[in-house]
């Protein structure tokens, strides 16, 4: 079973993302990041131009296979066929179908109770799965 962290009260979901992905590959692991359509442009575009020399190496989930390979760091809309390799950054309401299917997942959660509500109804299924959520809030953190 994946380990689950519920990682609350970010200021910015795409912008606590960002820094989250950066850092994750400099790790060198491997995420999918499930993102709403509408967002899915803007975190692309976000992680394009974060900052001099803070470039993160992505793609999107419908590139190429090629590019999908060779890239560390995937984006869709969609969750991807294959799961076992991901670490799975749910920047989105929905529960993923098969949470077991991936080694690890991390739910970003804003400060905005339209994003709360729905990541305490997320909480609970999982519980409901057997699972126990990690729970690390993001105003006690340290800054990166």
């Amino acid at each position: 079973m994946p380990e689950v962290a519920f990682h609350f009260n970010a200021p910015d979901r795409l912008g606590y993302a960002c820094r989250l992905l950066r850092k994750a590959y400099l790790r060198k692991a491997r995420l999918f990041v499930w993102v709403s359509e509408g967002d899915l442009t803007r975190l692309d575009a976000a992680l394009w131009t974060m900052g001099s020399g803070e470039f993160v190496p992505h793609c999107r989930a419908d590139d190429a296979d090629l590019l999908k390979s060779r890239s560390p760091i995937q984006l869709g809309h969609r969750l991807p066929d294959e799961r076992g390799a991901f670490i799975l950054v749910n920047l989105r309401h929905d529960m993923p179908d098969d949470p077991a299917a991936f080694s690890r997942i991390i739910e970003v959660v804003t400060l905005d109770e339209a994003d709360r509500a729905p990541a305490r109804e997320r909480w609970r299924q999982y519980k409901a799965l057997g699972l126990e959520p990690l729970r690390h809030d993001l105003q006690l953190a340290p800054s990166d």
